[in-house]
C-alpha cells in the first residue's frame, strides 16, 4: 500500500461532531484500567492518555463513578469530589495539550458491586432486589460473590439522577470537553432499562417506556447542566453482560435513539450486537443500522472491531465514528498504524486489570518515527 493511504482510509477522513473537528474516526474507547489507587485518578494516567492523543482525536475516559455508592471494583476512578475533580485536571491538561478531544465516563455500577465497595458496608442499590449470580467478570476474574442489592425506593431514584447531575459538572470543571453517560453493559442504568432484570410496578417498571424513564431522566439533567452539545450516552441493547438482558432488544435500541433525539445529545455510542457476552464475538443476524437511522447526532459503534471492519462502516455510512478499546490499549498510536497498514502489537490481557503503573499500561511500544508516513 503507498503512502498515500492515510489520506484515503476512511477511518482517517475528518468529521465535525457538534462544536468538534475531529480529524478522523478512531476513537479510544472507554476502558476500565483500575490504575486509579483508592479511586482517585493518579498522575501515571497523564502518560497513559496523552500517549493515545491526535490532534483532533476522541477520546473517552474509562468510567468514573458519580458517587460514593457507584463503585464496584478495585481502584476505578470517581468524579464526584473536589479531590478527583483536581486529580483530573493534569490529565485533561495533557491531552489538551496534544489537541485531543477529551470526554469523561460518568458510571454507577448499580448491583455490580459488593458491601465492600459501598458507605456502611450498605447494599448496593438497583433497579431490583435480584442479586447476580457469582460469575466471571469482564476483566476475566472470577467474582467475588456479589453482594445482594436493594431495590430503590421511588422518592429515592431523583437523588440518584442528581449525583449524575453534579458528576458532569465537576467533568466540566475538571476540564473535559464533555461526558459520555454509561448506560450499557449491566450497570444501574442498564439494569432499569432491561426487562429481564428490572422487575418494578413503579412508574419505573413494567413497559418500555418507564423502563427507560430513569435512563433519560438522567440525560435531561445533565443537558441541563452541561448543554446537549457536551453529552453522549453509551447503550448495549443486545447485550446480555451481567445477566441484564431484554426480550426485546432492538425495540430498546430504537426506542432510546429516539428518545434521545428529544434532548439533542451530541452523541450516541453503541455496543454491536455481536458481542453479547465480553470478548466473544458470534454470528447475528441483528446489526446496528435500525438506531443509527433513528439517532439524528453523531453515531459510533463498537464491539469488536478490526481496520477492516472500521473502514466498511465508515464507508457504507453505518456509523460516523468507530470506538477500538482492546487494540488502542495494546497500540497507542493506532490511527497512525491504520493510515499505514502497520502490524498490530499484541494486547496483554493478563495486564488489562493488574495496578502496575507501567507494565501493560504505558509500555506498550510505538511504530519506530523513522517508518515513512
Amino acid at each position: 500500500m503507498g503512502s498515500n493511504d492515510e489520506n484515503v482510509i476512511p477511518l482517517l477522513t475528518p468529521y465535525k461532531m457538534g462544536n468538534f473537528h475531529l480529524s478522523h474516526r478512531v476513537v479510544l474507547a472507554p476502558m476500565a484500567r483500575q490504575r486509579s489507587y483508592g479511586h482517585v485518578p493518579q498522575p501515571h494516567a497523564i502518560l497513559y492518555y496523552s500517549q493515545r492523543t491526535t490532534k483532533g482525536g476522541l477520546l473517552i475516559t474509562e468510567a468514573s463513578g458519580v458517587s460514593d455508592t457507584s463503585q464496584g471494583y478495585t481502584d476505578t476512578p470517581g468524579i464526584w469530589t473536589k479531590e478527583h475533580v483536581e486529580a483530573w485536571k493534569p490529565i485533561v491538561d495533557a491531552v489538551h495539550a496534544k489537541g485531543g478531544i477529551f470526554f469523561c465516563q460518568i458510571i454507577h455500577c448499580g448491583r455490580v458491586s459488593s458491601y465492600g465497595f459501598q458507605p456502611n458496608g450498605q447494599a448496593p442499590i438497583s433497579s431490583t432486589d435480584k442479586g447476580l449470580t457469582p460469575q466471571i467478570q469482564s476483566n476475566g476474574m472470577v467474582a467475588e460473590d456479589f453482594s445482594p442489592p436493594r431495590r430503590l425506593k421511588t422518592e429515592e431514584i431523583p437523588d440518584v439522577v442528581n449525583d449524575f447531575r453534579i458528576a458532569s459538572r465537576n467533568a466540566i470543571e475538571a476540564g473535559f470537553d464533555g461526558v459520555e453517560i454509561h448506560g450499557a453493559h449491566g450497570y444501574l442504568i442498564d439494569q432499569f432499562m432491561k426487562d429481564h432484570v428490572n422487575d418494578r410496578t413503579d412508574r419505573y417498571g413494567g413497559t418500555l417506556e418507564n423502563r427507560c424513564r430513569f435512563p433519560l431522566e438522567i440525560v435531561e439533567a445533565v443537558v441541563n447542566e452541561i448543554g446537549a452539545d457536551r453529552v453522549g450516552m453509551r447503550l448495549s441493547p443486545f447485550a446480555a453482560y451481567m445477566e441484564s438482558g431484554d426480550s426485546n432488544p432492538e425495540a430498546l435500541g430504537v426506542y432510546m435513539a429516539e428518545s434521545l433525539n428529544k434532548y439533542g445529545i451530541l452523541y450516541c455510542h453503541m455496543i454491536e450486537p455481536r458481542m453479547k457476552l465480553v470478548g466473544e464475538k458470534f454470528e447475528t443476524p441483528h446489526s446496528l443500522l435500525p438506531m443509527r437511522k433513528a439517532f439524528k447526532g453523531t453515531f459510533i459503534a463498537a464491539g469488536g472491531y478490526t481496520r477492516e471492519d472500521g473502514n466498511k462502516a465508515i464507508a457504507e455510512n453505518y456509523a460516523d465514528l468507530v470506538a477500538y478499546g482492546r487494540w488502542f490499549l495494546a497500540n497507542p498510536d493506532l490511527p497512525r498504524r491504520f493510515g499505514l497498514n502497520a502490524p498490530l502489537n499484541k494486547y496483554d490481557r493478563e495486564a488489562f486489570y493488574t495496578s502496575d503503573p507501567v507494565h501493560g499500561y504505558v509500555d506498550y511500544p510505538f511504530l519506530e518515527s523513522s517508518t515513512s508516513v
